[in-house]
């Protein structure tokens, strides 16, 4: 039986001369993966590559047939429409990096609604905004919330935090405690949303510094999670 569903595509992987492979994050099946056939050549087929750029917003209808297979895709258009998240050379930057994030970090093939809404409106609000130094720290930090493993905020005065346990400490107790300046940061991020990020004022090292301990905070908590392979270039243009 058919599915109609919202959809936000993670990544598209190009197989053969002219097929995509293509992963998406389903409001309604969450983690799903979609082999379009004659993608890249065919001019008159129902689906363009341009609509699989990662991060679009689509409204797809699909055949689910179970978890660990590959899905086939009946049709897709774009349920909401971009102003510049694929066009501003900055944001495209920061996209591939989440989307690499997101592809490294999602691994459930069930919904969850919570966090589909998350980035459907986190994604918006990146289109809409001109603020974007700090947006993908505090995405990154509200992110570990909706995959399990948010920090324990209730003692954040406390002198460190240990990512390994994820809870602030009165004293360090192995090598992933943190203290000092990124200590300061994550306490400044922890309850804010993204209409408060102009607030917070970090210059490049301290951004570069405090990301680099956001991507070890996931290392730690989920099996198989690495560095972003966008990494090297992101921290480029954002230099």
């Amino acid at each position: 039986m058919p599915v109609t569903t919202k959809a936000i595509v993670i990544s598209a992987l190009k197989y053969g001369e002219a097929d995509l492979i293509v992963k998406a994050y389903t409001f309604s099946d969450g983690l799903k993966t979609y082999m379009l056939k004659g993608v890249l050549k065919s001019r008159k087929g129902k689906f363009k590559a341009s609509l699989f750029q990662p991060l679009t917003q689509l409204e797809i209808v699909a055949k689910h047939r179970g978890k660990g297979t590959m899905e086939y895709l009946q049709d897709a258009r774009v349920a909401h429409h971009y102003e510049n998240l694929h066009t501003d050379v900055v944001k495209s930057a920061l996209i591939m990096f989440l989307a690499e994030v997101l592809r490294n970090s999602i691994q459930e093939e069930e919904a969850n609604p919570p966090l589909f809404n998350y980035l459907e409106n986190s994604f918006i609000i990146l289109d809409q905004t001109e603020q974007i130094g700090n947006f993908h720290l505090l995405f990154l930090l509200r992110l570990s919330g909706f995959l399990g493993f948010s920090p324990e905020a209730s003692q954040k005065d406390l002198a460190c935090f240990n990512l390994l346990e994820g809870s602030f400490q009165e004293f360090s107790t192995n090598e992933y405690c943190i203290e000092g300046e990124n200590l300061e940061i994550l306490r400044r991020f922890l309850g804010i949303n993204f209409d408060e990020l102009s607030r917070i004022k970090l210059n490049q090292s301290s951004r570069r510094n405090f990301l680099n301990m956001l991507l070890l905070y996931y290392e730690l908590h989920i099996e198989g999670f690495k560095k972003p392979r966008s990494l090297s270039v992101f921290n480029e243009i954002f230099s």
